[in-house]
C-alpha cells in the first residue's frame, strides 16, 4: 500500500527515479542514508523534479551511519541522509558539512478508528507493559489495542526512550509488535485496526488520514509545539554534504531552503530550519 504525500511522494518509496526529457543531459543527484528522514526528502525531491525537469534523483534503500559518510566520502552519493548524533566537528574534519533542513515531531500514531487525541506518558507506558489491552479501559471503543514499536537502535525509538522517563524502566509485553522499517509501521498504522505506533508527523501527514497522532500528556505535535520545544519529542532531518558539494546538489539544497521547498516541508509535517547554504565552484 502507497502512502501518497502532499507532494506525491510515496511513503515506501525505495529508490526515487526521475528522469530528464529526451535531448538534454541530466544533472544527477544521488541520495542515501537514514530511513527515517528519506520520506521528507523524497517529497522535496518530487517537488524539485517538477521544477527542474532535467533533473535525475535517486534515492537509496537506507545505509547505516558509517556507511553513508563513507559512500559520500567515495562520491558513489551528493548527499547523505542523518537524523541526530552527527558532530558538525567530526564531520568537518572529514571534508563534509551538515545541513539540518527541518525538525520532526515523533508521535504516537494510531490507527484512525481509534477516536482518542491524547493519551499520558503513564497510559503509554503500561499500554506497552501490556497491563491495558483495550482502548475502552482508555475512554474508547471497546477495541483491542494493538501496539508496535520500532527496534531500539532506531531513531525514533531512541528519543522516546530518552524522553519518557517510564519507557526506560519498561518491559515491553510480547503482544507488541517491532516494526524494523519506516514504510512497515506506517502500512500497519494505516491498516491495522486498533494500532499504536511510533512514527513522525511526516508519515501522519503522508498517510491522509489513516493515521492520527496523539498529543502526548496535553501537548499536541503541532508546529508551534514543536517550534517553542514545548512538545518534546523531536527528530532532526539533516542532509550531509561535501563541504564544496556539486552545483546540482547545491541546487537542491538551495530549493529546500527557499519558500517553495519550506512550503513542502510544512506539507509533510516538518517543521522548516533556515541555515547558510554552501558555495558552489
Amino acid at each position: 500500500m502507497g502512502f501518497p504525500a502532499i507532494s506525491r511522494a510515496s511513503l515506501t518509496l525505495a529508490l526515487l527515479l526521475m528522469t530528464a526529457p529526451r535531448g538534454l543531459a541530466a544533472e544527477q543527484i544521488l541520495i542515501d542514508g537514514s530511513n527515517g528522514v528519506r520520506p521528507l526528502v523524497a517529497a522535496l525531491a518530487e517537488a524539485y523534479r517538477e521544477r527542474q525537469s532535467d533533473v535525475t534523483i535517486e534515492i537509496g534503500k537506507g545505509l547505516g551511519a558509517k556507511a553513508r559518510l563513507e559512500a559520500l566520502a567515495a562520491g558513489k552519493i551528493g548527499i547523505a541522509m542523518a537524523s541526530h548524533g552527527v558532530v558538525p566537528e567530526e564531520i568537518a574534519r572529514q571534508g563534509m558539512t551538515l545541513h539540518e533542513i527541518a525538525k520532526v515531531a515523533v508521535v504516537f500514531g494510531a490507527n484512525a478508528g481509534v477516536p482518542l487525541a491524547d493519551l499520558t506518558e503513564r497510559q503509554i507506558c503500561e499500554l506497552y507493559a501490556g497491563r491495558i489491552t483495550n482502548w475502552k479501559a482508555l475512554g474508547g471503543p471497546d477495541l483491542a489495542i494493538v501496539p508496535h514499536t520500532r527496534p531500539d537502535t532506531e531513531v525514533d525509538a531512541e528519543i522516546v526512550g530518552d524522553r519518557i522517563g517510564c519507557w526506560k524502566e519498561l518491559t515491553m509485553a510480547e503482544s507488541v509488535k517491532v516494526m524494523p522499517e519506516t514504510g512497515d509501521m506506517a502500512k500497519a498504522l494505516a491498516s491495522t485496526p486498533g494500532a499504536i505506533g511510533i512514527t513522525t508527523m511526516t508519515v501522519v501527514e503522508q498517510s491522509r488520514k489513516r493515521i492520527q497522532a496523539l498529543s502526548l500528556n496535553g501537548i499536541a505535535p503541532h508546529v508551534e509545539n514543536v517550534r517553542n520545544q514545548s512538545y518534546s519529542l523531536t527528530r532532526d532531518s539533516i542532509l550531509v554534504t561535501k563541504t564544496v558539494p556539486d552545483p546540482a546538489v547545491t541546487n537542491f539544497l538551495s530549493f529546500i531552503r527557499s519558500p517553495a521547498g519550506a512550503k513542502v516541508i510544512a506539507a509533510n509535517g516538518a517543521v522548516p530550519v533556515k541555515a547558510p547554504l554552501p558555495v558552489a565552484e
